[in-house]
């Protein structure tokens, strides 16, 4: 058995042990590194990658769309996108999880990131689906499906590390997201359109709202 299949192999097996990936993926790689070479060797292996990665000034901007997707989750931007957005969509039937669909697409033009998304609308749009009587199965189709919206629209994290490696213009990345973004949005919705019409009692509609809350 080659080396590669058992690092491979140990790394599945920290994962199912529930070990965060990221140091999962740092431990079989000192390891095997200082099993190749030396101790020494790894461990200065390890130091360099670090400073390399930590000064490189594209990459970091990804820490920075996390942060700036934690200052709007604190401030109750999320909670506020979703609520407009279900002033508009509410009285329909799925209006939450059509709500839930537009706020993901909301909150990925300020975070960039696909699990963070998915992380804060759960907390966010997940109590309400489920007060309102939606089911299990369409409240979290719609913030898994809405957190995938993370890596198109951007800024995306995925598009700037693409851009990275590849050597492309990251802000010609951008733009090339943003139209199937709002597809996906688009489709998104209409696919929860199509379900709660075979099975009404799976999205009630809600109260409308008028104009002037719409607009508040």
């Amino acid at each position: 058995m080659s080396t590669a299949l058992i690092g491979f192999g140990v790394l599945l097996l920290l994962v199912f042990l529930r070990l965060p990936i990221a140091f999962a993926m740092g431990l079989v790689g000192f390891v095997g590194f200082a099993l190749q070479t030396n101790t020494r060797a790894s461990l200065s292996m390890v130091g360099r990658l670090v400073i390399d990665t930590g000064q490189d000034y594209g990459l970091s901007v990804v820490p920075l769309f996390i942060l700036m997707g934690l200052f709007v989750n604190r401030a109750g931007l999320s909670t506020e996108l979703y609520r407009a957005s279900y002033a508009f969509l509410g009285h329909f039937r799925g209006g939450l999880a059509m709500a839930t669909i537009v706020a993901c697409g909301g909150f990925s033009a300020i975070c960039g990131s696909s699990l963070a998304t998915a992380a804060t609308m759960s907390r966010v749009a997940m109590p309400p689906m489920r007060k309102y009587g939606y089911s299990d199965g369409l409240a979290a189709a719609s913030i898994a499906a809405g957190g995938t919206l993370g890596i198109l629209i951007p800024p995306s994290v995925i598009l700037v590390i693409y851009g990275l490696l590849t050597e492309q213009s990251i802000g010609k990345l951008f733009i090339a997201g943003i139209v199937p973004g709002l597809l996906g949005i688009l489709f998104y919705v209409l696919a929860i359109r199509f379900a709660v019409a075979r099975s009404p009692t799976a999205g009630p509609a809600g109260e409308r709202s008028d104009w002037p809350e719409r607009l508040a």
